[in-house]
């Protein structure tokens, strides 16, 4: 039985999974998601959409997630992540799924900011089936129902 290291929520072990990868960063002490770097330079045309390695594995902290998301810069060009979850019992390479929704092809370099990370905490509480749920004044309403 594997032992469970007990992580700290503000800090978070990176590993290398190749030499030439970048550690994620923040660009300023309180943003709220750590910038990932790709690891090759990657050409993705037009409604393509690639598998990005990023070089690094990592050790999301018990009972937190990392939810993978867009970068603005990027997506004003029209890439966008397909996002993502990173469960806390996974140790293996990070890798980032982007899709190309511009009309024209874009080159991203090796070392280039393709997404964040968000390091949030959640619940896991474990599931009940019942005959019927309580009710609320949302009720069943779903898209679309608030009129908008």
């Amino acid at each position: 039985m594997l032992s469970e290291k007990h992580h700290k929520p503000n800090l978070i072990d990176i590993l290398r999974v190749s030499s030439e990868a970048t550690l994620p960063t923040r660009a300023h002490p309180d943003d709220a998601g750590l910038d990932l770097y790709n690891l090759e330079d990657v050409l993705l045309e037009s409604g393509q959409g690639k598998v990005v390695k990023t070089g690094i594995a990592l050790a999301i902290p018990a009972g937190h997630v990392g939810m993978v998301a867009d970068r603005s810069s990027l997506a004003k060009k029209g890439i966008k992540s397909a996002g993502g979850i990173i469960d806390a019992g996974y140790r293996g390479e990070v890798h980032i799924v982007l899709w190309n929704i511009s009309k024209e092809a874009v080159q991203l370099k090796r070392g280039e900011r393709i997404a964040q990370l968000l390091i949030l905490p959640i619940a896991t509480p474990a599931v009940r089936e019942v005959e019927h749920l309580d009710e609320t004044q949302r009720g069943k309403g779903g898209f679309g129902s608030t009129g908008r």
